[in-house]
C-alpha cells in the first residue's frame, strides 16, 4: 500500500482514509474491536492502517455467532433443560436458559475475543 502525505508545518501527516463498513458489527465483533484497541494497539493499529479491521471483527462476530449456536442446545441438554420443563415451570427454564446462555458466551470469549 503506498502512503501519500500532507505536510502540516513541520510534520508530514499521512493521507489516510477510513471506509464506511456495509453492515454494523454486532455485540461480539465489538467486543472484539475494544479487546484489540485497549489490550493490542499494535495489532489494531496494524490492522486499521491496512483497511482490515472491520472485516476481522466481522469475521469473529460470525466465527461468535456460530459458536453460540453450537454450544447452547448441548449445554441446555447436559442440564437437562427439555420443552416439558418449558411447560410445567416457565420462570425455572428461563432461569436455566440464562445460566446456559451466559456459560455459552463465556467459553466464546475465552477462545475468541480475548485471544
Amino acid at each position: 500500500m503506498k502512503l501519500t502525505y500532507t505536510q502540516q508545518g513541520d510534520y508530514l501527516i499521512p493521507d489516510i482514509t477510513i471506509r464506511q463498513p456495509r453492515k454494523a458489527l454486532g455485540h461480539y465483533g465489538r467486543l472484539r474491536k475494544a479487546y484489540l484497541q485497549e489490550f493490542r494497539p499494535i495489532l489494531f493499529n496494524e490492522l486499521v492502517l491496512s483497511e482490515k479491521l472491520f472485516k476481522h471483527c466481522l469475521e469473529i462476530e460470525e466465527a461468535a455467532r456460530h459458536r453460540i449456536d453450537t454450544i447452547l442446545p448441548e449445554l441446555a441438554k447436559q442440564y437437562g433443560v427439555t420443552e416439558q420443563l418449558k411447560a410445567e415451570n416457565q420462570m425455572e427454564w428461563v432461569r436455566q436458559m440464562n445460566a446456559c446462555k451466559a456459560q455459552a458466551e463465556e467459553v466464546v470469549k475465552a477462545e475468541l475475543i480475548y485471544d
